[in-house]
């Protein structure tokens, strides 16, 4: 069985931080990150937190929700460890981490954007996903409640919500259509605008 660990100060998360390409990024696009705007955005499946992560070193404000006590504890302690770190300081300073249900949580945070990471379906290719979200799914299961989740998403956020969700999978029965989507290689951001 795969470990799983989170870590903001190194590897692929901090590469990714010092490299990635800003706000031009899919995911800083699709919550609305242009002309210098730094919204509050709510990642309602908080899940490793590299989403929550990039915004917030982008200058986002976020509030991350993870429903999964353990999870939510590898997150609280990388949070930590981020904190002591002179590049990662002033960034974890713009996330809270909220352990709970986001359905039950989001009615009283009144995010712009709140952003829904579902785990994603089976892949039909023979190409497994990478180690890392192997282990999250062994420790978190699926989410057969993803459908609840952007209905009260739908209901809570003011500006707009955002599924991440895999480029060539097909849409989540029961949500409406996107206004909008932006792609990257492997991954589609469905864009919900809202008001």
């Amino acid at each position: 069985m795969e470990i799983l660990t989170i870590d903001f100060t190194s590897g692929a998360v901090d590469h990714r931080r010092r490299f990635g390409g800003g706000r031009g990024q899919a995911l800083p696009r699709a919550v609305g990150m242009k002309s210098g705007n730094a919204p509050f955005v709510v990642d309602a499946t908080a899940g490793l937190g590299r989403d929550s992560f990039l915004l917030a070193s982008l200058g986002a404000t976020v509030t991350m929700i993870e429903r999964s006590e353990s999870v939510h504890a590898l997150l609280a302690k990388a949070l930590d460890k981020a904190r002591n770190h002179e590049q990662t300081a002033p960034i974890i300073a713009r996330i809270t981490l909220i352990l709970g249900d986001a359905r039950l949580v989001l009615p009283g945070l009144s995010p712009e954007v709140v952003l829904v990471d579902p785990m994603h379906p089976p892949r039909k290719s023979s190409a497994l996903v990478k180690q890392d979200m192997r282990a999250l799914r062994a420790v978190v299961g699926t989410d057969p409640d993803a459908v609840d989740l952007m209905e009260v998403a739908l209901l809570t956020a003011t500006k707009r919500v955002v599924l991440k969700w895999p480029l060539r999978a097909a849409p989540i029965d029961g949500i409406p259509a996107a206004s909008h989507q932006i792609t990257g290689k492997s991954t589609r951001y469905d864009v919900f605008m809202l008001g």
